[in-house]
């Protein structure tokens, strides 16, 4: 909107290009009792943001489960939230979104959505010890203009995921991508971060003690990033190439520094009173957030704020998202201690200002007080809106066997299967993280989960006792935006247990849920209700499986000039395994093994992604869940893990049991390990073989088991109510799956060629 005078005159029509409502600018008009300052406007307008203040979506959240008896920080009290996992140490973990920035400029804004999320998690006190993402792409396949900018975001995006977090030293070793056409000009960009602490060294985000000082830490101030809330919050356009000031520009060697200098500072427990990241709303935010939450009023000079560039206003330093800065509330007294830390590891700490007693935000600027503004109004009490919500006319396809003959080839359509962008092998991806910095990954990407090793050892100086401690953390984001377009609330539910079951099949057990909700524009009563009652689904999950959500990101307004994207509600979820020896990865392992099914074959063809690669469709209705049914299947194999019976575990879900077959067999570090393979057993009615290979039918799992633990391993489950049954056995270089009417047979050298280089192929034309 071009550069705003400090003594701009408000008008609505600089209200309404605020994103502000005739009815929300008379409510601030009340609150102030006069008329805002420029400054004033533009703080409202980023604190009342749908990114900052989750004004839809704020009532919905609440339909969340939060607490629990590991939660120590509960969701929305702080930066992230924080779960304990024994011996007094605890994780804090969250995922954030990055989507907007990283359509007009996929490069930096990836790269500062990497940066944005580590600070959330050292902010609590935390070190980070690995990051997480969750990506969706238009189809890069082709030689269309479309397929080209799709192929231009993928690559500018991990290339800025890579970047930042290679070069600050946090491994990227999880993460998920898939494509549909839904997202072409809208990606969207998650990240995760978690980080582990001991108890004592949980920071919180208060600003409390009046007359304690504020200080200003890391980066200097400039104009990148200005209004980038604001921006998150509105429909992408054509004209959003033009937003490209709304994009931050990080500088990871920076954020080391900073969060370096952080963590030592927090070790002085006297120094320090309250902390808080300038992401969102740079100034703004962390200044009235503070205050609001401890109950206080916060003054500051931006005279005094560190600036990289000359002549700026108020109003642009405090809507400024420069990266790599906190806000620091020191105790009175220990502002030494500050200064000297943050001077060791060379970066900025100015005291700018300091906390009061009247429930203020007040700036000052050039010698006069430019904004004055109750810090509760601002950081908890914008409006909040009960949008109308209306489920969508019409729909989907339904699955019709006589409608959609089975496809001739079937051997064909498998390999057809494995080159499509989201279940071809990511390797093209991953390769491009660094997943092994810091020496703590165990099972690296590729697998149903993460598997990082943390050092828990005793604090302070006192040594362990028998050799170093450690915890095991297992880590999957996961979400099939297919079956959310088709039942949000069934497709909420699904992400929830997909995500539990791919941790189960890592030996893990689920201590916590951090989701990210990504849909279009909440003013049409059809993308209110996806929200809706994808958040109903969510935490219908959520109390089945026991995980509390500790926090995450609502990014609304995913919409492109072709339309809103479909609904995504990312789920990130975190595990613990007790003991190393039940870390189980999805390849088969050797010959001789048993191969077993656990969950049935399920049937239909609704919601598959098989649908639409060989069918050419998106066909409903989406594949169902049964919540109890899920728990007791990952309950089952977890048993069996802990006996020792099991090799490997891997979940069926996009591509169904064909594919998930085939990663078994292919998807390993070494050779691939073939298989042999009896499904006449589970052959659909009309005797369709392709849904057999291809349904997407929830709670399914393909396990191989030493012959000798076979007959105790399915006696097992079956004793606790979980279908499972022999249906073959691993070993040679072919895959074959027979039926009653024949056998279908692929070279495990084709599967993987198929399947492993079929996203490079792509990406180099």
């Amino acid at each position: 909107m071009g550069k705003i005078p400090d003594d701009a005159r408000v008008t609505p029509e600089l209200v309404a290009s605020h994103g502000l409502t005739p009815e929300e600018y008379r409510l601030i008009l009340d609150i102030l009792g006069r008329e805002p300052t420029i400054t004033e406007l533009g703080i409202f307008s980023v604190m009342w943001s749908e990114h900052c203040s989750y004004k839809s979506s704020r009532p919905e959240l609440k339909k969340f489960p939060t607490d629990g008896p590991s939660v120590m920080v509960r969701a929305g009290e702080e930066n992230a939230g924080v779960i304990d996992i024994g011996d007094g140490w605890a994780v804090s973990f969250k995922i954030e979104s990055h989507n907007h920035p990283s359509a007009v400029e996929p490069f930096q804004g990836a790269a500062t959505g990497v940066g944005g999320i580590l600070r959330d998690i050292f902010t609590m006190g935390a070190r980070p010890v690995l990051l997480a993402d969750s990506l969706r792409f238009g189809d890069i396949r082709g030689k269309s203009r479309k397929a080209a900018e799709n192929r231009r975001l993928l690559k500018g995006v991990v290339g800025g995921i890579a970047h930042y977090g290679n070069c600050i030293g946090v491994p990227t070793v999880a993460g998920e991508i898939a494509f549909d056409d839904s997202y072409s000009g809208n990606p969207l960009v998650n990240v995760f971060c978690l980080g582990i602490l001991r108890h004592d060294q949980i920071r919180l985000g208060k600003a409390t003690g009046e007359g304690n000082p504020v200080f200003y830490v890391g980066a200097k101030t400039g104009r990148d990033g200005l209004a980038g809330a604001a921006f998150a919050s509105r429909d992408l356009t054509e004209e959003s190439k033009e937003d490209r000031p709304a994009v931050q520009v990080g500088d990871p060697f920076r954020e080391k520094l900073l969060l370096e200098a952080c963590l030592e500072l927090f070790e002085h427990a006297e120094s320090i009173v309250g902390v808080q990241d300038m992401g969102a709303a740079g100034l703004t935010c962390s200044t009235c957030e503070t205050a609001s939450r401890g109950h206080s009023g916060i003054e500051i000079d931006l005279d005094l704020v560190p600036q990289r560039e000359e002549a700026m206003t108020a109003y642009e330093l405090m809507l400024s998202e420069s990266q790599e800065r906190m806000l620091i509330i020191a105790r009175r007294g220990h502002e030494e201690t500050v200064r000297r830390i943050f001077a060791k590891w060379d970066l900025d700490a100015v005291e700018i200002g300091r906390v009061t007693g009247d429930g203020l935000m007040r700036v000052r600027h050039l010698g006069r007080v430019v904004a004055e503004i109750p810090a509760r109004r601002l950081a908890e009490e914008a409006p909040v809106y009960h949008r109308p919500a209306r489920a969508p006319v019409g729909g989907a396809e339904r699955y019709d066997y006589l409608k959609f003959p089975e496809p001739k080839d079937l051997e064909g359509a498998l390999l057809k299967m494995l080159e499509a962008p989201t279940v071809a092998s990511k390797r093209w991806v991953y390769d491009q993280y660094d997943h092994m910095v810091r020496a703590g990954t165990v099972v690296l990407p590729g697998s149903d989960a993460a598997v990082v090793r943390v050092p828990t050892d005793p604090p302070g100086d006192l040594p362990p006792v028998g050799g170093r401690s450690f915890k095991y953390l297992a880590v999957t984001t996961d979400c099939n935006g297919a079956h959310c377009a088709l039942d949000p609330h069934e497709g909420g539910k699904l992400a929830v247990a997909e995500a539990a079951r791919n941790l189960a099949c890592s030996g893990a057990r689920p201590i916590g849920v951090t989701d990210n909700l990504n849909f279009g524009n909440p003013q049409r009563p059809e993308i209110f209700w996806q929200l809706r009652r994808a958040v109903e689904g969510m935490a219908e999950g959520c109390r089945a499986f026991g995980v509390p959500v500790t926090g995450g990101n609502v990014s609304l307004y995913n919409e492109s000039p072709a339309g809103a994207v479909d609904p995504t509600p990312v789920v990130g979820m975190v595990g613990i395994i007790d003991d190393p020896a039940h870390i189980t990865t999805q390849c088969f392992k050797a010959a001789g093994d048993a191969v077993i099914l656990l969950g049935g074959a399920g049937g239909g063809l609704g919601g598959s992604l098989y649908a639409m690669e060989i069918l050419g469709r998106r066909l409903g209705p989406c594949p169902g869940v049964d919540l109890a049914f899920e728990r007791a299947t990952h309950e089952g194999l977890l048993e069996i893990i802990r006996r020792g019976w099991v090799r490997s575990a891997h979940d069926c879900s996009e591509g169904g049991l064909g594919v998930a077959l085939a990663e078994c067999c292919i998807s390993g570090p070494g050779a691939p390990v073939g298989a042999q393979i009896d499904l006449a057993f589970a052959e659909a009615p009309l005797g369709r073989r392709d849904e057999v290979l291809f349904n997407e039918a929830s709670g399914r799992i393909v396990a191989s088991v030493p012959e000798g633990h076979l007959r105790e391993a399915l006696s097992l489950l079956m004793g606790r109510g979980v279908p499972a049954c022999r249906i073959g056995r691993t070993g040679g270089d072919v895959l074959k799956i027979g039926f009653s009417g024949g056998r279908l047979s692929w070279s495990v050298a084709r599967l993987r060629d198929a399947w492993a280089g079929a996203l490079g192929r792509v990406l180099r034309g």
